[in-house]
């Protein structure tokens, strides 16, 4: 169980569940405390994040082909060594955790070599500078999904072009995440674990892909029949809660939700799929159709909740709204410094015009009395630990006015180095070739 909260207390305990939890499955935590992830140390939450990607997915995934590589997976050593002598003895278990430690990586570079043996002489020796051509990344899709790929045409090509179109054929294709981005790999020394934790998504829909038709269309029947319950549990708990008050509404989503979510988890493969339609099975394209409905009928449901919140609240929740959709908007192209200059400018005005109302929206939350005249809540507790959160941490400590400012001198500095370049240039220059060359300088 988590704390829900947002305090210093409860993020420690949280924080604290989670690294026992790690400890409990042999994980090595060095020098990695809890007041250093609160207090947000890159290293230790990145070394943190590395080791949990580690032993629950590159080393799970690597375990598949333990065997197949002579690798000492779990299952392989304990299938030989099973003696009480051997379960004795922690000191020897925990070597053969450490030398299998390495093995997953090793398991792992076997897999991606032998894939790409397949395509001629496209060798890899690391997850280093190995994969900056892009052509491993090409061949080990290539040898997945057959076709996808040309490697005569891909050999002709830069590193960059090769890793752009191999990440983009994963991402459509193989619906694998796109984790990097080239500037990551074109590198003299690209990041080893970056390039591994991708490199296993391949291995994922390797394993993923051998699954049969049948237990595919198996899961696709499963899922479809907990979305058409969940359908009549949101329908029935809509109509029931009709004449409730607003902080029962709310508590009755929120028990709701952490139902939904927690039942999701078992068929988020299937709900997931990112194939174009024309790929989907007709049992897949309504699955697809009926989640879409369902999700678009919660996302209704909370936003007449969010219109019904009691006065204040009501309207720092649209103020709330109001900014987070400011900043999530796409900034103009830098290229047209000009056009850019004037449309920062208008978000600049439009952002500051809402700040003016942070103290106030902050000041009324601080000292919001959450009791009607009978001494019940008006709202959960943890709606109003969610705004206060959103409205500190989100808006306020973002910065993003002095982010849009630097944006607009910049803009501002392009524009006026333009406008003086072509201010002094009134005279002929040269021939046609000269010209097109200056102006491509400028």
């Amino acid at each position: 169980p988590r704390e829900k909260g947002f305090n210093t207390f409860q993020c420690r305990s949280n924080i604290e569940n989670a690294l026992t939890f790690l400890k409990s499955r042999s994980l090595k935590l060095i020098n990695i405390h809890v007041t250093d992830i609160i207090e947000g140390k890159p290293s230790i939450v990145l070394g943190l994040i590395w080791t949990i990607i580690f032993h629950f997915h590159i080393e799970k995934l690597a375990g598949t082909l333990a065997c197949a590589y002579n690798q000492p997976s779990h299952d392989c050593s304990s299938a030989v060594d099973s003696s009480p002598k051997a379960s004795r003895s922690a000191k020897k278990s925990a070597k053969i955790k450490e030398r299998w430690k390495v093995s997953a990586t090793k398991t792992l570079l076997l897999w991606a070599k032998e894939l790409c043996s397949l395509h001629g002489s496209i060798n890899v020796t690391d997850f280093k500078s190995s994969w900056r051509s892009g052509l491993p990344f090409l061949a080990v899709i290539q040898t997945l999904r057959p076709g996808a790929v040309d490697l005569e045409k891909a050999k002709a090509r830069s590193n960059k072009e090769n890793l752009k179109e191999a990440f983009r054929i994963a991402e459509q294709e193989l619906n694998i995440p796109r984790l990097l981005e080239p500037e990551d790999v074109d590198v003299m020394n690209p990041d080893e674990k970056s390039i591994m934790t991708y490199v296993a998504q391949f291995l994922q829909y390797s394993r993923n892909s051998c699954e049969s038709e049948e237990d595919t269309q198996e899961k696709v029947r499963e899922a479809a029949s907990w979305l058409a319950a969940q359908e009549e549990k949101l329908a029935k708990l809509l109509f029931d809660t009709e004449n409730e008050t607003y902080y029962q509404k709310c508590k009755e989503m929120m028990s709701f939700m952490e139902a939904f979510n927690q039942g999701k988890k078992t068929f988020l493969p299937v709900l997931s799929l990112k194939r174009s339609e024309a790929e989907l099975s007709e049992g897949q394209q309504q699955l697809r159709e009926e989640w879409d409905k369902l999700v678009s009928q919660i996302n209704e449901w909370k936003a007449k909740l969010d219109q019904m919140l009691p006065s204040p609240l009501d309207s720092i929740e649209a103020w709330l709204q109001e900014v987070e959709h400011l900043q999530a908007e796409d900034l103009p192209d830098l290229q047209d410094p000009f056009k850019a200059m004037f449309v920062f400018r208008e978000i600049i005005v439009a952002f500051k015009g809402l700040m003016d109302c942070f103290d106030s929206h902050w000041d009324t939350l601080q000292s919001f009395k959450n009791e009607d005249e009978k001494n019940m809540p008006l709202v959960l507790p943890e709606t109003l630990e969610e705004m206060k959160r959103r409205l500190f941490s989100n808006i306020h400590v973002t910065n993003f006015s002095t982010f849009l400012e630097y944006h607009y001198g910049l803009c501002t500095a392009v524009a006026n180095e333009v406008m003086l370049k072509l201010n002094i240039w009134d005279m002929k220059y040269g021939t046609k070739e000269s010209v097109e060359s200056l102006l491509a300088n400028w």
